[in-house]
């Protein structure tokens, strides 16, 4: 039991690297990877499943992956834009578990314009993610890792770049169908800012989850709280003239979703981000904010997975995600 402890003690003191929350850039880093996690409601960290991209918001679930995983993703994005995710998993014996990948977000083409707003012509904008991962089974209940992603950024020919890590916790009984886990993600900080000089960090994000199924039905219920450092009402889009109370705040923080498995080695998904709901809607984007659906398949070694969701006011986002294991 000390190994556990140790590592939540560890999630619980990056807190105090954690300053300036309102200045947090580099938005990508919050992007689903999972097509799975994106039909749950977009923050799920407890879900365990034998997928290439098990691991991507909770870096203590790639110890539930099979050795050799590929996996690819694509998803679809307002505007033109698209966002691409390459995994790779390979376990080492029982207990540890390595896994990279590769990000990029493309916005699409977009118009540049100087400071008067006269066109100088186009310009396509993108983000770059790399990194790494480990995983290590504690005991037979837990589970823990840690990963570290570089950051690039690309607009109009301003630079920048970023390194973040991520921790994670999980306990998982399988004979309860139980998940219960912690992440610390983001915990980072700019090395490379724009020529403008601006600076910004990683968007540190805290989270507690849990997964469970029912006994006498194939359903799993999941429900994941998320930035549970913010707590101010400026951390969240609203319009001017509201204010926010602490129960729309509370909300604000809380994503459930549900798994409904009819046949061994398929599910379907369905979920709610309070917090995506409220800020769509407050943009003027109330219809279908918030939920999100999804679809897969997860057999022996082929994965595949499909989700909607609405990240953005101009249009919904397919997510697509393929797996296999060598």
């Amino acid at each position: 039991m000390k190994k556990p402890l140790l590592l939540l003690f560890a999630l619980t003191a990056c807190l105090r690297l954690v300053a300036q929350e309102g200045t947090a850039s580099f938005a990508v880093l919050g992007l689903p990877v999972s097509s799975h996690v994106a039909g749950l409601g977009g923050e799920n960290i407890s879900v365990v499943e034998d997928t290439p991209w098990a691991g991507a918001a909770n870096p203590a679930l790639w110890s539930t992956v099979t050795d050799r995983s590929l996996g690819l993703g694509f998803m679809t994005y307002p505007d033109g834009g698209q966002w691409y995710n390459a995994q790779f998993v390979k376990a080492f014996g029982e207990r540890h578990t390595a896994a990279f990948h590769a990000r990029m977000m493309n916005y699409g083409e977009m118009t540049e314009t100087d400071a008067a707003g006269i066109e100088s012509g186009t310009f396509k904008p993108r983000d770059i993610v790399v990194g790494a991962a480990y995983s290590y089974v504690l005991s037979d209940l837990w589970a823990g890792g840690a990963g570290v992603n570089l950051v690039t950024t690309n607009y109009a020919g301003y630079n920048s770049a970023a390194v973040s890590v991520d921790l994670g916790l999980n306990y998982f009984n399988p004979e309860k169908d139980l998940s219960v886990s912690l992440a610390a993600r983001n915990i980072g900080a700019q090395f490379k800012s724009p020529a403008d000089g601006r600076t910004a960090h990683a968007p540190f994000v805290l989270q507690a989850g849990l997964t469970a199924g029912m006994s006498h039905a194939p359903v799993r219920f999941s429900v994941t709280l998320t930035d549970l450092t913010r707590w101010k009402t400026s951390d969240y889009y609203h319009p001017a003239d509201e204010s926010l109370s602490f129960g729309k705040k509370l909300l604000n923080h809380v994503v459930v979703g549900v798994d409904v498995i009819p046949a061994e080695g398929f599910y379907l998904s369905a979920g709610y981000n309070f917090r995506r709901a409220y800020e769509l809607k407050a943009a003027g984007s109330g219809h279908g904010a918030g939920l999100t659906f999804g679809g897969g398949l997860n057999l022996s070694r082929f994965k595949l997975g499909v989700s909607y969701a609405k990240y953005h006011v101009g249009a919904a986002s397919l997510m697509f995600s393929a797996g296999y294991a060598l």
